[in-house]
């Protein structure tokens, strides 16, 4: 019975989670940035930035130290720009581990920009 019952429990959540596959391919496929991409291609995609982000998202206190001290000085950048700055290493890592387990739900990326090296001297968002 248990053996059955786990069965169960498997297709169930391959169901529930296909579905899902379904409705993000369609609607990646209707916004602009990937537009003719293939299954395959989206989801590696994803997978990679997932594995980078939260590989990476360490990088993201001196960043922010250095934008918030040029933005507003010295004493804000090492007090509010350190915190701000451990929030997007969390955000950043936290963001890239949960795109790496759902990688195969290709969606939009959650962090912008989509890599820490990228547009460096903007501060990152998420949504």
């Amino acid at each position: 019975m248990k053996k059955l019952t786990g069965l169960f429990l498997a297709l169930t959540a391959l169901f529930v989670l296909s579905s899902q596959t379904v409705l993000a391919q369609g609607y990646s496929s209707m916004s602009g940035g990937t537009m003719g991409k293939s299954y395959p291609t989206m989801a590696g995609e994803k997978l990679m930035t997932g594995v980078v982000n939260a590989a990476t998202g360490f990088i993201e206190l001196p960043k922010t130290i250095i934008l918030t001290t040029r933005k507003d000085g010295a004493p804000y950048g090492l007090t509010v720009g350190f915190l701000t700055g451990l929030m997007h290493t969390v955000g950043r890592t936290v963001f890239g581990a949960l795109d790496t387990a759902t990688f195969f739900i290709p969606t939009q990326p959650t962090v912008q920009p989509n890599f820490i090296w990228q547009d460096f001297d903007r501060e990152t968002t998420y949504g």
